[in-house]
């Protein structure tokens, strides 16, 4: 995988080096409070990088780890599709960080990779999440209910987004 670059930030192959810092954000109470996680953050998060089916980028704004994204793929030909998963550090939310690095990634997935459709399902409640990721142009399809079990026990809504390569505002 190669270095991505966006017009805010660069996207690049989340290593060993990284799980430090990528489990610090993710161990700060408003990342996990969507992305969960146990007691070893920095075990989960380097398990996730040996899954061979998600492709993971260290989010860097400047000389700054700030977050990571990810993607997947359905491969299978009638569905082919990829999704896209990212936290970015609270201290960096709304400065749009985060739509450069959805964008960047949806411009690389869409161009280098040819896929036609991609997915994002953020929670339902995450309202600056959802507004993140129509700015890149994705398009609520509908509300997934109880999608997800939250870290109070009950399940949560979940609301699927995609967006057609056509409809990717570069």
């Amino acid at each position: 995988m190669t270095e991505l670059q966006g017009a805010l930030v660069v996207l690049r192959p989340t290593t060993t080096e990284d799980v430090p810092a990528l489990a610090a954000i993710r161990g700060t109470p408003e990342v996990r409070a969507r992305w969960r996680g146990g007691e070893d953050l920095a075990a989960e998060i380097a398990a996730d990088l040996q899954d061979p089916d998600s492709h993971a980028f260290t989010v860097r704004h400047g000389q700054r780890i700030v977050g990571m994204i990810q993607w997947y793929a359905e491969e299978d030909p009638e569905y082919r599709h990829a999704g896209i998963d990212v936290f970015l550090d609270p201290a960096v939310h709304g400065g749009g960080l985060g739509t450069d690095a959805v964008r960047t990634l949806a411009r690389h997935l869409v161009d280098d990779h040819g896929h036609h459709r991609l997915v994002i399902d953020p929670a339902a409640d995450n309202a600056a999440a959802i507004r993140c990721y129509e700015k890149v142009g994705f398009r609520p399809v509908g509300v997934m209910r109880r999608y997800e079990l939250g870290p109070d026990g009950t399940w949560h809504d979940g609301l699927l987004m995609d967006l057609l390569a056509e409809e990717l505002i570069r």
